[in-house]
């Protein structure tokens, strides 16, 4: 096949008449300022964005983009995503909201999830169930689906760990039943990533823990930690750049190599290396994606020539007319230099 038969399409009028077919007109915008879905509030408009409300109807979603070779990228609350200044000229198919939020948790400890669930509610329903395992990720504002992708979590751990199985849509609209082991967690990473796959829903185990008031106390505890230590102030989409445990033995986690750098408070247009953590770049009022990507490449490569670690990031990036990837990797394509 060649490079143009390959080429994705742009939304148009045959797309948007195809899958206002599948689904209600109510869950189907266009021209979306993305600076009103992303959590930087940076980005230009989505030429659509699609919210699928049940299994069938995403199944069938995804079938429709295919036939139409359509440029398109499953989303979900859009916490961790750096939007385009030029926009998105593909579909956004959206997975959170009100849509994929069935819960149900049984006398043994598994738990049956949507992909669209809350993360801090979803930790709450399991403490107030009396189920241990996720309080790390108590304080992680966004959508189940997009944590599971991401094997999200903090103090190192990830929410993979305790999953059994996760139900997902391919690229060709099959539904997919994936096990743990296929999910192939690693640190903030999975599988997942890297399958044109849209997330439904997940089984989770946990273990029994009825002293429940004490689990409140070591959820309130870290959210305490968190609110007096991450910048809420201003937007962001959370830690920029992934720890690695051989930064810690040297020059520690990433808030303190970018901070010893002198860079903490630093300013690009808009964009600020946060004051109160440094693995955090808020956008002060009017920042660009532009002006974020380049304070991630300062940091990227004056750690680099310092220390030899190369800094990747948590963060993705979105272009207008390609594919989510980490926003070291646009960064890098922007802002390196010619050799």
């Amino acid at each position: 096949m060649s490079p143009s038969e390959d080429k994705k399409q742009f939304v148009n009028k045959k797309l948007i008449h195809a899958l206002g077919e599948l689904v209600p007109s109510a869950s189907m915008q266009q021209n979306v300022s993305l600076c009103d879905v992303s959590w930087y509030k940076i980005g230009g408009k989505a030429d659509l964005i699609i919210e699928p409300d049940n299994i069938e109807t995403a199944a069938s979603v995804m079938r429709c983009l295919k036939k139409h070779n359509a440029l398109y990228t499953v989303i979900g609350s859009a916490s961790n995503i750096l939007f385009d200044d030029a926009g998105y000229r593909g579909v956004l198919v959206k997975i959170a909201g009100n849509n994929f939020n069935n819960l149900n948790i049984d006398k043994d400890g598994f738990v049956r999830v949507g992909a669209g669930f809350w993360v801090p509610y979803y930790v709450r329903n399991l403490i107030n169930n009396g189920l241990d395992g996720a309080i790390h990720a108590i304080g992680i504002p966004g959508a189940l689906g997009g944590l599971i992708i991401m094997n999200g979590g903090s103090l190192r751990k990830g929410i993979g760990e305790q999953l059994v199985d996760v139900t997902i849509i391919d690229k060709n609209g099959d539904i997919k039943t994936l096990s743990k082991d296929e999910c192939d967690f690693g640190y903030r990473s999975s599988a997942l990533q890297k399958m044109e796959c849209m997330v439904i829903e997940a089984t989770f185990h946990y273990k029994m823990d009825r002293d429940i008031a004490l689990l409140r106390s070591k959820a309130l505890e870290l959210l305490i930690s968190r609110s007096k230590k991450f910048p809420r102030k201003y937007p962001s989409c959370g830690s920029v750049f992934l720890s690695y445990p051989k930064m810690y033995g040297t020059i520690g986690p990433p808030g303190k190599a970018i901070e010893d750098l002198g860079y903490k408070g630093k300013t690009q247009g808009g964009a600020q290396i946060s004051p109160v953590h440094a693995n955090f770049i808020v956008n002060t009022g009017d920042a660009r994606a532009r002006d974020v990507l380049s304070l991630i490449h300062q940091c990227r490569e004056t750690i680099m020539e310092k220390s030899g670690f190369d800094l990747m990031c948590e963060v993705r990036f979105l272009p207008s007319d390609g594919v989510l990837c980490p926003a070291h990797i646009q960064a890098d394509k922007l802002f390196a230099k010619s050799t």
